[in-house]
């Protein structure tokens, strides 16, 4: 009898053991899905101002017809831009940096290409103009909200996956941390503007 109960308790222990660490894999895994939909996101909103950027800068070549330079780099910036990929499960440090460098050199192109429209009273009173700068300005502010959501998600599966007893179920299941969009070098500085 004493045997048996001893047996029912390891039992029991062994169960409770499987169910906690049941329960923590599933936790870290819904995390991780959680980051994985938080980058598709914001990959979206990059590709929402890829998609902006031909009709923008076919409504300026229409005006500023001598101002080939900058208009092909908005276009050589996109270009670049949309060429690199992260993939969300392999969201490395290196990786976000260089993804994140193409896009804010379509930041600065874009920047350098509606300092230019300054010049064009005709163009920025152009509805389509309006229209697309106005679409452009809420991506950018979509792509901000993004990053945002995007770090929040990474903190949170990287919370779980660091700290005790997680970090046990993380290791033994090959959940690595994530690394969080970071503002470049240089970012608290404005872009200057050159013509």
């Amino acid at each position: 009898m004493k045997k048996r109960k001893s047996l029912i308790a390891v039992i029991a222990v062994i169960v409770l053991l499987v169910l906690w660490c049941a329960a923590k894999y599933n936790g870290l895994v819904t995390r991780d899905e959680q980051v994985t939909t938080a980058w598709g996101n914001v990959q979206a909103q990059y590709q929402r101002r890829a998609d902006l950027i031909p009709n923008l800068v076919n409504t300026v070549k229409g005006y500023a017809t001598h101002e080939k330079q900058t208009l092909e780099e908005v276009v050589a910036a996109r270009a670049k831009a949309t060429q690199i990929t992260v993939d969300a499960d392999n969201l490395t440090p290196e990786k976000l940096q260089a993804y994140n460098k193409a896009q804010g050199d379509v930041t600065q192109a874009l920047g350098k290409l509606l300092a230019i429209t300054e010049n064009y009273p005709q163009l920025k009173a152009n509805e389509n103009f309006s229209e697309l700068q106005a679409q452009l300005e809420g991506t950018e502010n979509r792509i901000n909200e993004s990053r945002r959501e995007y770090n929040d998600a990474v903190q949170q599966y990287n919370l779980s996956a660091r700290r005790f007893p997680g970090n046990i179920v993380a290791a033994l299941f090959g959940f690595q941390s994530k690394a969080k969009f970071e503002a470049e070098q240089g970012a608290e500085k404005a872009p200057e503007v050159k013509f």
